[in-house]
């Protein structure tokens, strides 16, 4: 029986709540969580334009034990904006599926594949769902269509995780409650709530999870940088993978 940490964390575009914009404060919180797996929204990629837009390549530079997939769903600043995913594990294959409704912004969730022990995979996805109510609901249907979630490799464990923007029993996660076991996530005060991270007022944040994963523990990362670095805290979690 092995161990795998993974973590979910919306950095802002890398603009902290000092209003300063730093892709290596970014990935020195991701150090410091230790996590296999970091699922990152809110990441602009823009290797053509200003420096401090070039986010995602200047945070895996900054983790050179980490494979890499970045999910654009619109330009932005001379480039893509979008999530992008972080593995010390095999990354065996991404894809990017879009879950834009009608007018409203351009959202994703990106699909990676990683190589658990011997020969087994595990099929994360991370998500970055919209903040309109109906806009949710056609996002939360769309998950389930079989191009994303219910792919028919069956015998691939899924992970889903990522900012769903979703505070209440809504249609989404009545969805993935019915599919997946999850958690209340809690940060130092005992109270089930994620953002903003100074002091959480609401859950947006959030991980599902099935079978061969048993959750061994939760929380939610608050060093000091991690403070400051963005309007998000990261939620991580560590999880038995039972043999078969």
């Amino acid at each position: 029986m092995s161990q795998l940490k993974v973590a979910t964390y919306n950095v802002h575009k890398c603009r902290g709540l000092d209003q300063k914009i730093s892709p290596e404060r970014v990935a020195e919180v991701i150090h410091q969580l230790d996590a296999d797996v970091v699922c990152l929204q809110e990441v602009v990629h823009a290797p053509e334009g200003l420096a401090q837009f070039n986010q995602a390549e200047r945070i895996a530079s900054e983790l050179p034990g980490y494979a890499w997939a970045f999910g654009g769903n619109r330009s932005l600043h001379g480039g893509a904006y979008g999530n992008m995913t972080l593995t010390r594990l095999s990354l065996t294959n991404w894809r990017n599926h879009d879950l834009t409704h009608q007018r409203r912004e351009e959202r994703g969730v990106l699909q990676t594949d990683v190589a658990l022990a011997g020969s087994r995979l595990l099929r994360i996805f991370n998500v970055h769902l919209g903040t309109s109510f109906l806009e949710r609901r056609h996002q939360g249907r769309r998950l389930f269509d079989a191009e994303i979630l219910t792919q028919q490799e069956s015998d691939y464990p899924r992970l889903v995780l990522g900012d769903l923007n979703e505070w209440t029993r809504g249609l989404t996660t009545r969805l993935l409650r019915k599919e997946f076991e999850t958690f209340r996530p809690r940060h130092i005060w005992k109270f089930p709530r994620t953002y903003p991270g100074i002091f959480p007022l609401m859950t947006l944040d959030h991980l599902y999870f099935e079978s061969p994963l048993s959750l061994v523990s939760t929380g939610l990362w608050r060093s000091r940088l991690a403070m400051v670095a963005s309007d998000h805290l990261p939620l991580a979690a560590t999880f038995e993978v039972v043999e078969r």
